[in-house]
């Protein structure tokens, strides 16, 4: 079966939002910049992300700073959705996820018989979390 995996793109700010999606999710994080890959790039974008990946099981999340003539629009058409094993990891999860951003809806218990919720972090990035407690009916 094929696997989605996210890829998100920032205005020069994607070292520090991937570094913090590693202190929620935890795993291997690995950047490459502009500068150090073949590629010509001015002095003042050799630090900007060329490619990120942060790897944890099977969570896997890609990222890269858009370039500085094209600037990234964000929008409210992509959201990232985690599907958690536990009611536990779903809490610790949106809580770190959640600093600094907006909870749009808490964490709560819905009528498909999942604990769910939603929020934007503090890079504007749209989150879905649900932990399936009960087989929909």
């Amino acid at each position: 079966m094929a696997h989605l995996t996210p890829y998100l793109a920032f205005n020069g700010n994607c070292r520090e939002a991937m570094e913090f999606y590693k202190t929620v999710f935890g795993g291997e994080l690995q950047i490459q910049t502009f500068g150090q890959a073949p590629v010509n790039a001015s002095e003042a974008d050799k630090s900007r992300v060329m490619h990120a990946q942060l790897s944890s099981g099977n969570f896997m999340l890609m990222a890269s700073d858009g370039m500085p003539d094209r600037p990234v629009k964000f929008g409210d058409s992509v959201s990232l959705s985690v599907h958690t094993q536990s009611k536990d990891e779903t809490d610790a999860l949106f809580k770190k996820l959640s600093e600094g951003g907006t909870i749009t809806m808490p964490l709560e218990n819905t009528f498909w018989g999942a604990y769910f919720g939603m929020l934007i972090d503090k890079f504007g990035i749209h989150w879905l979390f649900n932990f399936q407690q009960e087989q929909p009916k």
